[in-house]
């Protein structure tokens, strides 16, 4: 089998929208972690929110927090530091976004542009959030410890949510879309982190004399997971809740997980190591049929 790395959303993807729970993808976890197939979380929560979740997980392998805004690599992970890394609780962490009190200034700069109330994760009180997410309270309380991305809510007419983005973008800083919530963000996206995290696995691999054969998959159900599968050998959308697929996604070689959120997510891996399995060969296609 060809050597894999999977970078993967969580909301709505690897964990169920509403319950947050990950049992129905439990089967593909285990047949990832019998390949030795690192398994890469890339996702809009907070470190805070990740922790708890890689523990449930027995998660040993880096991950992305606040839509690409920062990678965490546990130490020891690579045979050598990290370039523009620092050291904290044992970790190796690349900055890629904006600091948050910075967004947080220039929501309310926005807000005050286009004369409509902005309702930031800042502006929420935790029991906004709870209501807003299905969160439980110490879950939201980790959700609210918000370093690099700000959340938002946009209460309007399609013509005021333009407004909002294009104010966002003449201010040199960017926005994307999660489940919920508009994200205001900084020059930062889960295709540029995931990238980074790719380069570090190639250079381990040719200091272990290794041939160049990494081919990576992205799993994801949102327009802020564009990036990242924009960015691996094959993409992979997850159904919406409401069994339908996220159309501001388009890409000629994406596969359309055949289930909603935990459940496509499972089949879709299941049918790629499967295929990969079969056919060896580096560059293969992938044909999974969505039902």
């Amino acid at each position: 089998m060809s050597r894999y790395l999977l970078f993967t959303d969580l909301d709505g993807c690897l964990l169920d929208n509403d319950t947050y729970s990950f049992d129905e993808a439990r089967p593909a976890l285990d047949a990832l972690r019998a390949e030795n197939i690192p398994v890469i979380i890339v996702s809009g929560k907070t470190r805070a929110e990740i922790e708890p979740l890689r523990e449930r997980l027995d998660h040993h392998n880096p991950f992305i927090v606040e839509n690409g805004a920062a990678v965490f690599v546990p130490l020891n992970t690579f045979d050598f530091p990290l370039e523009r890394s620092r050291r904290r609780s044992g970790y190796q962490i690349i900055e890629l976004g904006t600091p948050y009190a910075l967004l947080r200034d220039v929501l309310r700069q926005i807000e005050e542009a286009v004369g409509t109330p902005l309702q930031g994760f800042g502006d929420l009180s935790v029991d906004e959030v709870m209501g807003n997410t299905g969160l439980a309270r110490e879950d939201a309380l980790r959700a609210m410890l918000r370093e690099f991305d700000e959340p938002f809510l946009v209460n309007g007419p399609p013509r005021l949510i333009e407004e909002v983005c294009r104010q966002i973008v003449t201010r040199g800083l960017h926005w994307t879309r999660g489940g919920r919530f508009f994200h205001l963000t900084g020059n930062n996206d889960k295709g540029r982190a995931a990238e980074i995290l790719l380069r570090c696995y190639k250079r381990q691999e040719r200091l272990a004399n290794l041939p160049d054969g990494i081919e990576t998959i992205g799993i994801g159900d949102s327009l802020n997971d564009l990036p990242l599968l924009l960015t691996v050998d094959h993409p992979v959308l997850v159904q919406k809740p409401d069994g339908t697929y996220d159309s501001d996604i388009n890409l000629p070689n994406l596969i359309r997980a055949p289930g909603i959120g935990p459940t496509g997510w499972n089949q879709a891996v299941l049918e790629l190591l499967k295929q990969a399995s079969e056919e060896p060969s580096h560059g293969r296609s992938v044909n999974i049929r969505a039902t």
